[in-house]
């Protein structure tokens, strides 16, 4: 079976319309593009740029201007001199020389008319018993000079540990523990104990330090340069607390 063909659905027929329709529109652009607005660029060239001229300015000259110094102050007023009469008389010392001639005879000095004077040296005071030449003596030491040191030391432990209450601490309720009490006292020219200080954690202690202190004898005073001095002396007093 044959298909047919609507005799309208043939373009032929329409190729005039069509290029009618070309044609105005062909013509609409061209109007367009006649009526479009252009500007004339105008382009700077390297020419322009280097032809331009050069503008000089005119600076002025400065000077520097040094500061203003101050003047010197004046010179100070000249000082008056008095003038002397010639008349007055002025009397002139004169000045015997002092030196000696072989006829004049010198005399000898006899050694016995030379006194020898004997200054007394100052000795500081209160000297350290680590370094004193003689040391005090505690009642009852002997021997030389070191063991004369030992047995002060010894002696002086021993007077500690015989009068000192060490259930002190317990009866102030200190915590247990190791307890040290430091006393520095002196051992005057008379041998006598002076100038006590106490350091302890509790003012207790110090005050018993101070009694156990106060209750040592009358020692034999220590020596420097053979003059009797002050010697210091630092005594520590060492406890336990036990729990």
């Amino acid at each position: 079976m044959k298909t047919k063909k609507n005799a309208r659905a043939k373009l032929e027929n329409y190729s005039i319309i069509f290029l009618q329709l070309g044609l105005a529109l062909s013509l609409f652009i061209v109007y367009l593009a006649l009526n479009i607005k252009s500007f004339d660029r105008q382009l700077e060239t390297l020419e322009s740029f280097f032809n331009q001229e050069e503008v000089i300015e005119d600076i002025p000259m400065t000077k520097r201007v040094d500061p203003i110094k101050p003047l010197p102050p004046p010179p100070p007023a000249p000082e008056i001199i008095e003038v002397v009469n010639d008349a007055e008389v002025i009397n002139e010392v004169i000045l015997e020389s002092t030196e000696t001639d072989e006829t004049e005879s010198v005399k000898p000095i006899e050694i016995n008319d030379i006194q020898e004077v004997i200054e007394d040296e100052e000795v500081a005071n209160d000297i350290p018993f680590a370094v004193i030449e003689e040391p005090p003596i505690f009642p009852g030491c002997k021997g030389t000079k070191v063991q004369k040191k030992k047995c002060f030391s010894k002696s002086m432990a021993n007077h500690i540990k015989n009068n000192f209450r060490t259930a002190l601490g317990q009866e102030l309720g200190l915590s247990p523990g190791i307890k040290k009490i430091f006393a520095l006292f002196t051992i005057n020219s008379s041998g006598e104990i002076s100038n006590i200080k106490v350091r302890a954690p509790h003012k207790s202690l110090e005050k018993e330090a101070i009694r156990v202190i106060k209750l040592l004898p009358k020692m034999t005073p220590g020596k420097q340069r053979n003059r009797y001095v002050n010697v210091s002396y630092m005594q520590p007093i060492i406890f336990k607390i036990v729990e």
